[in-house]
C-alpha cells in the first residue's frame, strides 16, 4: 500500500468552494470559524492525495473498507443523535447489531453496483440521510422516525412549514464528517477480475449477517417505552426492528374454535333486524376529536394565571366525563381516530405503524358502519387536506357517505396558520340546520386549530393564558390555544342546549403536544426519559366527556380509553350494541382503560405492562387480540357475527 500527493490546480479550487461553503455555514449558525478551517485543511489533502492498495489483497480491502466504514457510520448516527450519557446507555451488544445492520447496507449495495467506491458512498449518505430525518423529526416530535411513518411521510411533509429546524454542533460536526468521509473514499480503488465473484460474496456475507442479526435480535423489542428507541437499541437497529414488526403474527393461540365460542357468547343480536327503524327517538351524534387537546395538569405542577379550560370544568349535568388514555403522544393523530372509531387498540399493532395507511383497504367494521346501518346519514368534517393520513380513501372505507376538508370551510376563520374550532363547530351546526326534520345524523370533526408547533408569533393570535410557574413560550401559545377552544365549545354546547331534537356530543383529545422537553422535567422531575410506567401513561392522558342535551345520568372522573368511548356513546344514545361493543362492554369491565403502553388493572388498581396481566385481565385481552387480528388480518375467516359491515358500499 502506497500513499502520495499531488497537489493540482483544480483542488485549490474545489478545496476553495468547499471552504467558502463551510465557512458561510459557521458564520450562520454561530459556530466557530475554526471549524471551517480544519474542514478546508483535511478536505484538500484528501484531494490531493492518492492511495495505491496492493492488488492482491483486494478481499481484505474489501473487508475493512466495509467494516471501517459500518463502524464510523453508526458512530457518527449515535453522535448525532445522542448525547455522550446516552450513548453510554447502548449495550457492546446492540453497539455490534447497529454496525453489523450498517454493514448489510452497504454489502447490499456492493452486491448491486459491483462497484465498492460507489456503493460505499450510497450506503454512507443513505444511512447518515435516515438518521438526519430522524434528528428533525425529533425536534419537532419527541418520537422516532420509524419504518410505520414511511407511509406516512406525504402528511408529515404538509405540516413541515409550521416547525423550524436547527443544527447543533453534533449534527453540524455529522454533515462535516460525511463530507470527509466521501472525500477519502473516492481515493480507494478496488479493482475486480471477476464481478460475478464480488457479486456472490457479497451476498452470502449479507445473508450471514441478516441472519445472524435475526437470531440475536430475536428478543430485542422494538423500543416504545421511552420516546427514544435510540437510547436503549441505537437508531439502525430500532428502525430494522420496525420493519421486522411491521408484518403482524398470528396470537400464538388463535383459533376459529375460540372466535365461534365467543360469538355464540355475544352474539345475540337478530339477524336482518331493521335496527334503524325501532329508534325513531335516537339522537343526533357528534364526534369531536380536538387536536392537541390536554390537560397538561396530569403531568405535575402546573400553575396558571388564569383557569385554562373554565367552560368545560363547570359541565355537571347531563355528563360522563374523565380521561382517555390515548396511544400516541405528540403526532399520530389518526390512530385515536382509529381506536376511537373501530374499537380496536395500538395495542396489537407494531410501534410507529398507522393503521389508516397500513391495515385499512376495504370496506371496514366501524362506529360509522354500524351507525349508517341503523339509519344515520354519517359525515366527516376536518379542516385540512384530504390526502393527509389518507382521510380520502379511508373515509368511504369506514363507510362515511360525505365528506368536509379545508376547501369547505371559511379560509379567513383562522387562528395562526389553521382554521379554527368555532369555524369547524359552525359548520357542524350548519349541517345540523340543513338536515331533514326525521333524518338521523351522525357527524365526526377532527379539529386543526391546536396543532404544533407553538414557538412562532402570529398577528392574529393573541396569548392571554400564562404558566406562572416557569416561562416556557411554547406551553403559554398552547394553554392560550386550548382556552380558546374551550370558549369554541362553549358556543356549541350553548346552541345545542336550546335545540329541541335529542343531540349527544362526545368529545376527546387525539394526543398530547410534544412542548418543550425542559417543561416536562420541570413537571415530572425526569423529562420524556427513565419514567415508571405511571409517569408515562400520564403522557398519553387527554380528557374527554360525552354530553347530551336531554336528561341523562351524570358521571364524573371516569377512567377510560379511546378504543371504549365508542361503545359508551352508543350505550348513552340507547342504540343497541353490535356483539364487539357488547363484547367491550365487558372487557371495560375488567380493564377499565388500556393503550399501546400498557393497562389499568381494576383488580391491582395501578397500571400494569401487558405481559404482567394475570386471571381475568389476562384472559379478557387474550380474547380481544384474538377478536382484532379476525378482523383485521384474518379475512377469509373474519367473523360475520362480530364485524359484519352495515355502511353503504362504495
Amino acid at each position: 500500500m502506497k500513499f502520495g500527493f499531488t497537489f493540482k490546480k483544480k483542488n485549490c479550487i474545489t478545496t476553495g468552494i468547499a471552504f467558502a461553503v463551510m465557512l458561510f455555514f459557521c458564520l450562520y449558525s454561530g459556530k466557530t470559524p475554526l471549524m471551517a478551517v480544519l474542514f478546508g485543511a483535511v478536505y484538500f489533502l484528501l484531494k490531493c492525495m492518492s492511495v495505491e492498495l496492493t492488488p492482491k489483497f483486494t478481499y481484505l480491502w474489501l473487508v475493512l473498507e466495509v467494516a471501517l466504514s459500518s463502524m464510523f457510520t453508526e458512530i457518527l448516527i449515535q453522535h448525532m443523535l445522542l448525547l455522550p450519557e446516552d450513548r453510554m446507555r447502548i449495550s457492546t451488544q446492540k453497539w455490534i447489531l447497529n454496525v453489523l445492520c450498517c454493514a448489510v447496507v452497504y454489502l447490499g449495495l456492493i452486491f448491486i453496483t459491483a462497484r465498492p467506491k460507489i456503493a460505499c458512498m450510497i450506503a454512507h449518505i443513505s444511512l447518515m440521510s435516515l438518521g438526519g430525518i430522524n434528528y428533525f423529526v425529533w425536534q419537532f416530535r419527541q418520537n422516532e422516525f420509524t419504518f410505520g411513518d414511511l407511509k406516512a411521510i406525504s402528511t408529515g411533509l404538509s405540516v413541515a412549514s409550521e416547525y423550524h429546524f436547527a443544527l447543533d454542533t453534533r449534527a453540524a460536526m455529522a454533515i462535516i464528517l460525511s463530507i470527509v468521509y466521501v472525500a477519502a473514499i473516492r481515493k480507494i480503488n478496488l479493482k475486480f477480475k471477476r464481478i460475478y465473484v464480488l457479486r456472490g460474496v457479497s451476498l452470502c456475507a449479507a445473508v450471514v449477517l441478516v441472519t445472524h442479526i435475526a437470531i440475536k435480535a430475536e428478543n430485542i423489542v422494538t423500543e416504545t417505552w421511552e420516546q427514544k428507541g435510540t437510547y436503549r437499541n441505537g437508531y439502525i437497529l430500532n428502525f430494522v426492528l420496525g420493519i421486522r414488526d411491521s408484518f403482524v403474527e398470528k396470537p400464538e393461540d388463535y383459533s376459529l374454535d375460540t372466535v365461534k365460542m365467543l360469538e355464540d357468547k355475544y352474539g345475540t343480536m337478530m339477524a336482518g333486524t331493521d335496527t334503524g327503524s325501532t329508534e325513531e327517538d335516537a339522537p343526533v351524534i357528534i364526534a369531536i376529536m380536538n387536536e392537541s387537546f390536554a390537560d397538561l395538569s396530569v403531568i405535575g405542577d402546573l400553575r396558571t394565571n388564569q383557569e385554562v379550560t373554565p367552560f368545560l370544568n363547570s359541565m355537571n349535568t347531563n355528563i360522563t366525563k374523565g380521561y382517555a388514555l390515548s396511544s400516541v403522544f405528540g403526532a399520530k393523530t389518526p390512530n385515536s381516530e382509529w381506536e376511537f372509531l373501530t374499537g380496536n387498540t395500538m395495542a396489537y399493532l407494531p410501534s410507529g405503524s398507522v393503521a389508516y395507511q397500513q391495515y385499512v383497504s376495504g370496506n371496514t367494521y366501524s362506529l360509522v358502519s354500524t351507525l349508517a346501518g341503523y339509519g344515520y346519514h354519517c359525515v366527516s368534517m376536518h379542516p385540512y387536506y384530504s390526502t393527509g393520513w389518507s382521510r380520502n380513501k379511508i373515509y368511504p372505507l369506514l363507510g362515511f357517505e360525505e365528506s368536509y376538508f379545508i376547501e369547505d370551510f371559511d379560509q379567513n376563520n383562522i387562528v395562526r396558520e389553521y382554521i379554527t374550532d368555532e369555524e369547524l363547530y359552525n359548520k357542524i351546526i350548519a349541517q345540523y340546520e340543513a338536515k331533514e326534520p326525521d333524518e338521523k345524523l351522525f357527524i365526526m370533526s377532527i379539529t386543526m386549530q391546536n396543532h404544533g408547533g407553538y414557538t412562532d408569533e402570529y398577528p392574529n393570535f393573541t396569548e392571554n393564558i400564562r404558566m406562572t410557574n416557569g416561562y416556557y413560550s411554547d406551553v403559554n401559545q398552547y394553554l392560550s390555544l386550548v382556552n380558546k377552544s374551550d370558549q369554541a365549545l362553549e358556543k356549541l354546547i350553548t346552541y345545542f342546549s336550546a335545540v329541541d331534537q335529542k343531540v349527544e356530543i362526545v368529545f376527546f383529545g387525539d394526543h398530547q403536544p410534544s412542548l418543550n422537553g425542559s417543561f416536562y422535567s420541570q413537571m415530572n422531575g425526569r423529562g420524556l426519559s427513565g419514567l415508571t410506567i405511571d409517569e408515562l401513561e400520564n403522557l398519553f392522558t387527554v380528557p374527554f366527556f360525552i354530553w347530551t342535551n336531554y336528561e341523562s345520568e351524570t358521571k364524573e372522573d371516569v377512567q377510560t380509553s379511546l378504543n371504549y368511548l365508542s361503545t359508551m356513546v352508543l350505550e348513552r344514545a340507547g342504540l343497541p350494541l353490535t356483539p364487539y361493543n357488547k363484547f367491550l362492554q365487558d372487557m371495560q369491565s375488567v380493564v377499565p382503560a388500556m393503550n399501546s403502553r400498557g393497562y389499568y388493572s381494576a383488580q391491582d388498581g395501578c397500571y400494569k405492562h401487558y405481559v404482567d396481566a394475570t386471571g381475568e385481565e389476562a384472559e379478557m385481552l387474550n380474547y380481544y387480540q384474538i377478536l382484532q387480528y379476525n378482523d383485521m388480518f384474518d379475512k377469509k375467516n373474519r367473523s360475520d357475527v362480530f364485524f359484519s359491515y352495515q355502511g353503504a358500499e362504495e
